[in-house]
């Protein structure tokens, strides 16, 4: 059987065949990552998307680098630039959430480091909780200055605002932030 699919189409469920290139698992179903023809062997009981350019889907374990898209007291949703240290221009985007509602995570355009847990219910779910997560490069949400990190909170030397964050322990070490200077 092969029919036209586009990203996110269902190609099957992951009890019934196993996806091959150009698909991802998202804990229930196999699912297009690239627009293509997709190709079902069903005696191997694989599926495949053919002639399709493949998009970078992060999988479980991967870390990925992103900037803060959108905050809610429960979350972040994170727009994904470097999938394991390489540039990614694929537009995808994961959520993390916040166990302690009380407590500020990271702010709009911070940038920050997860580890994606699982794919669910057509979600990416990323974690921040271990020591090398967390945000990477912020600046003052105050005079927009740059900021000195203090434990898991920030401080403006230039205005005194401080303010709660869930600081990475490669706070400002990484890379890609020499590219920007």
């Amino acid at each position: 059987m092969t029919d036209f699919v586009m990203p996110g189409d269902k190609l099957g469920f992951i009890e019934e065949i196993e996806g091959g290139s150009n698909t991802f698992d998202d804990g229930d179903t196999i699912r297009a990552s690239a627009a293509g023809v997709s190709d079902v062997d069903k005696k191997a009981k694989t599926v495949q998307v053919r002639n399709g350019k493949q998009i970078s889907i992060p999988k479980k374990g991967d870390i990925v680098i992103g900037t803060v898209a959108m905050m809610l007291p429960s979350m972040i949703a994170v727009a994904i630039q470097y999938l394991n240290g390489k540039p990614n221009s694929s537009g995808v985007e994961c959520i993390c959430q916040n166990p302690d509602r009380k407590r500020i995570i990271a702010r709009m355009n911070d940038v920050v480091a997860l580890k994606i847990e699982t794919h669910l219910n057509g979600a990416i779910h990323a974690t921040i909780d271990e020591p090398e997560l967390g945000v990477l490069f912020t600046k003052c949400n105050v005079c927009a200055g740059s900021v000195v990190p203090m434990r898991d909170r920030i401080k403006c030397p230039n205005c005194g605002f401080m303010e709660d964050r869930k600081i990475s322990t490669n706070y400002e070490k990484a890379d890609f932030i020499k590219l920007r200077d």
